[in-house]
């Protein structure tokens, strides 16, 4: 279902060719005349105030070879879709960018993208992440996916690559987000894990079938991953990396930023330590990131604590007692009463408790620590 007109929609497709992602003056164009008056302007039918001519030219050579009639048909023909503002399937939460938001997605899958960007995360960090910060990503993208959740990333190398690779082996829901066209699997080696991807998930970019990304491309990319989930959680990241662009910008939209700390040793885990020295909140594990962007009061992490030892279930005066016997060899009821000042009965009450959980031992009018006491 569409609440898009075929002209507007026609229109968002043929400016996917010709504008460049998260471009703020076309987002303010479209936002006060439109898409199709928009478009009629590129072709040189209106003036473009507020954008240099050297750009405007630009974007009018792009004009003349667009043709969103065979893109349209391209991303049909692979069983996909291009899904504008307005639409039943558009995640509301990326109007949140504003002027920036996107012109439309490009989407592959059989899922409805909006109800699985509603309960959705996004794990991103290095792409010449360490053997920790792979197996990190791919449990925890495993269990948020096990969880519900659905797992965004951007089908990089590293760690994006093992988070998807971890909600793929949960038979959980994953989001490639593309900084090319839904066709061009990039990186390349990625293909076979790309077409999983698009199997078993969703695939989604801005740019039309057949584009290519660039690095400029690549961070736009990230504005869209923020964007689209409720919180961002980086695993591994040195202090210039991309995925710390994702978590600023997740930050700038009210979303919550989360990281996964390392070895202060590492210098693929300073950036994340810098971003936790700031505003971003630490976490280890699955529960402790659904805590956080799930349900106030009902998607609580389970309380840490350490094992429970025989000792932790004494009581009170029992506690006392047995810390007043010496460590090494014994003592006597009154020495004993003297230390851990209780008269002389309760103290002998509490021994014989002791003595019957086998934590004492009685040798003749003294009294020992057992083994089971010294665990």
């Amino acid at each position: 279902m569409s609440a898009t007109g075929w002209e507007e929609r026609r229109a968002r497709a043929a400016l996917t060719r010709i504008v460049e992602p998260g471009d703020e003056t076309v987002g303010r164009w479209l936002r006060e005349r439109g898409a199709a008056r928009v478009l009629r302007s590129l072709a040189g039918q209106e003036e473009l105030p507020g954008m240099a001519p050297r750009r405007v030219a630009g974007y009018r050579l792009r004009y003349a070879r667009a043709d969103p009639d065979t893109d349209l048909a391209a991303v049909a023909a692979l069983g996909g879709r291009f899904v504008c503002p307005g639409d039943v399937e558009w995640p509301a939460q990326l109007n949140d960018l504003g002027d920036q938001r996107p012109l439309g997605l490009w989407v592959r899958g059989r899922a409805s993208l909006r109800p699985w960007a509603l309960r959705s995360v996004a794990v991103v960090g290095a792409r010449a992440c360490s053997d920790y910060g792979t197996r990190v990503a791919a449990t925890l993208a495993a269990d948020l996916a096990e969880r519900g959740w659905t797992v965004v990333s951007g089908a990089a190398f590293g760690v994006d690559g093992a988070a998807h690779r971890g909600a793929l082996a949960a038979t959980g829901a994953t989001i490639g987000v593309l900084a090319s066209g839904v066709d061009v699997p990039y990186p390349p080696s990625h293909a076979g894990l790309i077409a999983r991807i698009t199997e078993q998930g969703l695939l989604v970019g801005e740019l039309p079938p057949g584009d290519h990304p660039t690095r400029s491309r690549f961070i736009m990319r990230n504005r869209v991953i923020a964007a689209l989930t409720r919180g961002t959680v980086v695993v591994e990241a040195k202090l210039r990396s991309g995925s710390l662009i994702t978590a600023r910008r997740a930050r700038a939209l009210g979303r919550l930023v989360m990281g996964v700390p390392g070895p202060v040793t590492s210098a693929l885990s300073a950036g994340v330590h810098e971003l936790l020295r700031g505003e971003g909140l630490l976490v280890t594990d699955a529960a402790e990131v659904i805590e956080l962007v799930g349900r106030v009061g009902d998607d609580l992490a389970p309380e840490r604590q350490g094992p429970v030892v025989a000792r932790d279930l004494l009581g009170q005066e029992a506690a006392r007692v047995l810390d007043g016997l010496p460590a090494q060899g014994s003592a006597d009821v009154e020495t004993i009463a003297v230390q851990v000042g209780m008269g002389l009965d309760e103290t002998l009450s509490r021994l014989h408790e002791l003595r019957a959980l086998g934590f004492v031992e009685r040798e003749s009018d003294r009294w020992v620590l057992t083994s089971v006491a010294r665990r």
